[in-house]
């Protein structure tokens, strides 16, 4: 990021928005990516495409009524009216929804009316403007060749009247940038004010929202936490539906995202507080804004038999790479060997694990120690708990006869490294279809009590 003085093209600094840290065996994705929601929409339902699901443009949901049996909803398209019977609803039209409304959901917390921002994409070029960026401008190519992703913002202008008016954003830019300027068109723009806002808690009934339910203007921490709710409600909400699962495992939900976006917006609150100060946006940004420290380790269904209960929840923690509990980010670990096949093949540990089932990570001096394990899973529907042994680097495989869905051998030694294990050590960790360690134990007895608390008994 490159600050000018005011009213010239002078550079005043060179700051860095995300701190840079180089990418590791246990995290592989640590460099930020910035988008437009346009290719981001075309990312996302291409991806739906898949799955033979569409979105419905112009589709606006009206009212809703659940019942014990599921939620009639009353849509409207093109001006006709039409109802649709659905087991569940999932809210994801933000905090000025209707769903949050009617669900009566609070939004506790605070608008500041003095701390606003007209926001938007513009396509128009300038002398000195070399796509570099400048001033409050992000080029963005997504928008065209000349496009620009601007932020207007101080106390000195009139922003909620700059909003209505393209003109308006023109003759602005224009006055803040000292050289000549050519304007195409404002693609896109909105009045923005600071919410530092959040529901009291995330669902009634059969109805759930997800994402966009808190705002916080600073960190970059809306979409990958509105992400991370509806992975958590998603692999639940599928269980209960399938019948594996009681419609309790859904209070979950609830109990392990609130104390997350509490604490973001503690963080984020802290960061905005910091860059009005200094006027220097990346101001009070620390590694924390990855969000890789999130955990649940409070969580009620998680299960860790290696450490003591009663610490205070520190749901928005700082990464730790020396210590690992259950609640924790699942870590990756690369070239590990899958045994067993024509051709023995390096693969990853993220390569095994799936949105739609459990994944049990057995490591073990050898096959012969994993196996009362590996026996104990035989009782579980193989669609939503699938199996791996790791076997450390020096383990000699001779036969790979086994009932686990993957044998891999950890030659590099990242997966014991990550995990933390002991030489000649046997510990079971079960990755939930969210990427979280669900539960670390010593055996059978421990994966038994940990699945008690999300299968129903059959």
């Amino acid at each position: 990021m490159r600050g000018y003085k005011p009213g010239t093209l002078e550079v005043l600094k060179d700051s860095v928005m995300v701190p840079h840290i180089e990418p590791t065996p246990s995290i592989p994705f640590y460099v930020p990516k910035l988008m437009g929601q346009q290719l981001l929409d075309v990312i996302l339902r291409r991806h739906l495409e898949k799955f033979s699901c569409s979105v419905e443009m112009g589709t606006e949901l009206r009212s809703f009524e659940q019942s014990d049996e599921g939620v009639t909803a009353v849509l409207a398209k093109n001006d006709t009216s039409e109802t649709f019977d659905t087991k569940w609803i999932i809210g994801a039209d933000g905090a000025k929804g209707i769903v949050r409304k009617q669900l009566g959901l609070t939004f506790l917390g605070e608008t500041r009316d003095d701390t606003r921002i007209v926001t938007g994409d513009i396509r128009m070029t300038g002398v000195g403007l070399d796509r570099l960026g400048i001033l409050s401008l992000r080029p963005t190519d997504e928008v065209g060749d000349d496009g620009w992703q601007f932020f207007l913002f101080g106390h000195e202008l009139d922003l909620a009247k700059i909003a209505e008016s393209e003109k308006l954003v023109f003759e602005t830019i224009a006055l803040l940038i000292p050289t000549e300027m050519s304007f195409n068109k404002v693609v896109w723009m909105s009045d923005f004010r600071a919410n530092i806002r959040m529901v009291n808690k995330f669902s009634e009934g059969r109805v759930f929202v997800a994402g966009g339910i808190v705002h916080s203007p600073t960190g970059g921490q809306g979409l990958n936490s509105g992400v991370q709710d509806a992975f958590n409600l998603g692999w639940k909400l599928a269980l209960v539906q399938k019948g594996l699962a009681d419609k309790s495992l859904l209070e979950t939900y609830s109990a392990e995202r609130l104390p997350v976006i509490s604490e973001m917006l503690g963080v984020t609150t802290s960061i905005l507080d910091k860059a009005i100060a200094s006027g220097d946006a990346s101001s009070g940004r620390t590694p924390i804004l990855f969000m890789l420290g999130i955990n649940c380790r409070f969580s009620t269904i998680v299960l860790d038999e290696f450490v003591t209960s009663g610490k205070p929840i520190n749901a928005y923690g700082v990464l730790d790479e020396g210590h690992l509990e259950a609640g924790d980010r699942a870590p990756d670990a690369p070239n590990v060997l899958q045994v067993g096949r024509a051709e023995p093949d390096a693969t990853t540990l993220f390569s095994l694990y799936r949105p739609w089932y459990h994944t049990i990570l057995v490591f073990a001096p050898s096959l012969a120690d994993a196996t009362p394990v590996l026996g104990a899973l035989e009782a579980y529907d193989k669609s939503v708990v699938r199996s791996a042994v790791v076997l450390p680097s020096s383990a000699s495989v001779t036969s790979v006869a086994s009932p686990a869905d993957h044998v891999l051998v950890d030659q590099e030694g990242h997966a014991y490294s990550t995990y933390l294990m002991e030489a000649g050590q046997t510990k079971v960790f079960v990755i939930r279809p969210d990427g979280v360690i669900g539960a670390i134990v010593h055996g059978t007895e421990g994966v038994k009590k940990y699945f008690s608390k999300i299968f129903v008994d059959t």
